[in-house]
């Protein structure tokens, strides 16, 4: 506790001398090692609650889409809390306690015989016994705690990385550029050993090893976190962000009459105030949204003899109205990645039981387990992402002068994964023709896809992750961070939503739906073109949001340097 009041009167301003990447290489290990600990749990997931609990794919699919939305909306609270009151490192410190405490009560299903329905008669195994109201309680007790740590700890940890540089430096744009790439290297790290050695344990040895050793690296993360505290730089927050959105459009509503210049010829006198302690970039006024620019207009009666505002209802400070502007320029381009995660969560949802239905033989002794076999993605993000962030963007800039735009690097992405899902469809149709003629075709036929999808991600989410902190203003970094798992939370229900759908209408009387329990008897091939084809939809909806959209200014390296030479 005594950690956690040193950050509660952190200095106005961050003390630069900390942070860096010294402090930087504590947060990245401490986000290693908690990622560790929940994904290692989640990896092979869908088989713990087919196997154990005995659910329907459908059924089992639902819970895990749902749980997946609940973890990836929580977020947005945990934003707020951390903006307004808490701090980033404080909000970190409290949800990790509650991470720990879900994956303990998961385990504690897999542990305890009364927290689990019994194994199955192999004699008779379609009358398994299915989960009782306690058992489902406990489960879902354990899923909540882990909710509520993801909604503390996914929408601070970037921003708190963030903060350990200096962003009004071309070194601190570079440094912050970096270490999104290398969170996300660490990120599919993770997620290598997870779908490798954590679910070889958890399908080969025991649920319980297999779930203690993810808790067992959670309780580790928490004091790795701690012993870092000296080294850290905080940032103090600076209230909640969603007033200052209100009082801008209230003060804008109400001056709505006032008649604005197209271009600003200073008949109009704006309320532009320094700027507060810690915060780092002044934004200027823009020409976009000028209806808002109204309540930052000063008229008669509006500042005391002090120059302050007499109501901060009317009259905000330019500042305040760009940030708001901020706000409305990325809410198109965020919602535009919520069917480009579709592609991925559909993939992430059957996989596992497409692996179940093929030839997963390494040589005549091994066996890859169904839950490994997404690893060929993470393997393909290991190799691709110190490619493009030390050859490629390097050379690209050093050659031709010239670097991919964070909307490009988006839609680039979006692209990869709508060939990854048709590819997936093409996969699955050989797969299932296949295997009514009684033959099983290697699990490596996945590769493709797999790969397809890791470039994806490459591009899509890591742009995504780098675009929300590089365009919401400072104090808005846990608000900004928490629409990326926002948009996680809604492609998961809306795969939920898919997937319930599909099931109750696609089928007929004398025909099983495309997601019957036997794959061989369904068509996923069909669900993967239907996805497909509102990916090329969606894309075609990103084109026209990113093709108007304004980056704030010295948000970009290039921006930077274009001031430094008008400076010179």
């Amino acid at each position: 506790m005594e950690v956690l009041e040193n950050a509660k009167n952190p200095n106005n301003s961050p003390e630069r001398k900390r942070g860096g990447w010294i402090s930087i290489s504590f947060i990245l290990g401490n986000e290693t090692l908690e990622r560790m600990g929940t994904i290692g749990l989640s990896a092979n997931f869908m088989a713990y609650l087919t196997n154990v609990f005995h659910m329907k794919l459908v059924d089992a699919s639902n819970v895990f889409n749902l749980w997946l939305g609940l973890s990836n909306l929580a977020p947005l609270l945990g934003a707020i809390i951390s903006d307004a009151y808490a701090g980033r490192f404080k909000t970190i410190a409290y949800a990790s306690f509650f991470s720990l405490l879900g994956l303990m009560t998961v385990t504690l299903t897999a542990w305890l015989h009364q927290l689990h329905p019994p194994e199955c008669n192999i004699h008779r195994p379609d009358s398994c016994d299915r989960p009782n109201k306690l058992q489902l309680g406990v489960l879902f007790l354990g899923l909540s705690f882990l909710s509520i740590g993801s909604g503390g700890i996914r929408p601070c940890s970037i921003p708190f990385g963030v903060d350990q540089f200096d962003q009004r430096t071309e070194k601190g744009l570079k440094g912050m550029a970096s270490y999104f790439n290398w969170y996300y290297l660490t990120f599919s790290i993770v997620l290598i050993v997870s779908h490798t050695v954590i679910v070889y344990i958890q399908d080969n040895i025991s649920w319980t090893v297999g779930f203690s050793i993810p808790t067992g690296l959670m309780a580790c993360s928490i004091v790795l976190f701690f012993v870092g505290t000296r080294f850290y730089v905080y940032v103090k927050p600076e209230g909640s962000a969603f007033s200052s959105i209100a009082r801008v459009i209230l003060a804008a509503h109400k001056k709505r009459n006032l008649k604005l210049p197209v271009e600003d010829d200073g008949t109009v006198e704006y309320y532009d105030p320094p700027l507060k302690p810690g915060v780092l970039s002044k934004l200027p006024l823009t020409n976009q949204y000028k209806f808002l620019d109204k309540a930052a207009v000063i008229t008669e009666g509006d500042l005391t003899s002090a120059g302050v505002p007499v109501n901060k209802w009317r009259l905000c400070s330019v500042q305040e109205v760009e940030e708001v502007k901020c706000l409305i320029r990325i809410i198109p381009v965020w919602s535009a990645g919520i069917i480009s995660v579709v592609t991925m969560s559909t993939q992430v949802t059957f996989i596992v039981p497409q692996a179940m239905k093929m030839d997963r033989h390494m040589g005549p002794h091994f066996e890859i387990p169904a839950g490994s076999v997404s690893v060929i993605s993470f393997i393909t993000i290991g190799i691709w992402l110190p490619i493009y962030d030390r050859v490629l963007v390097p050379s690209l800039w050093r050659i031709r002068k010239f670097r991919v735009t964070l909307l490009q690097r988006m839609g680039i992405g979006i692209v990869f994964g709508i060939v990854s899902m048709f590819t997936a469809a093409i996969v699955e149709r050989v797969r299932r023709t296949q295997a009514l003629k009684m033959t099983q075709v290697s699990v490596f036929w996945l590769a493709w896809q797999l790969v397809l999808m890791g470039l994806s991600e490459s591009f899509n989410y890591i742009g995504q992750i780098e675009f929300f902190n590089s365009q919401f203003p400072e104090h808005m970094r846990s608000l900004a961070n928490s629409l990326f798992p926002l948009s996680f939370a809604a492609s998961h229900y809306l795969t939920s939503l898919l997937v319930t759908t599909v099931h109750k209408f696609s089928g007929g009387k004398d025909k099983p739906d495309w997601l019957d329990n036997d794959l061989n008897k369904g068509r996923l091939d069909y669900l993967y073109y239907m996805i497909a084809g509102l990916g090329v939809v969606n894309l075609v909806y990103f084109w026209y949001c990113a093709r108007s959209y304004q980056y704030k200014a010295g948000s970009q390296i290039e921006d930077l340097a274009e001031e430094k030479s008008l400076v010179d």
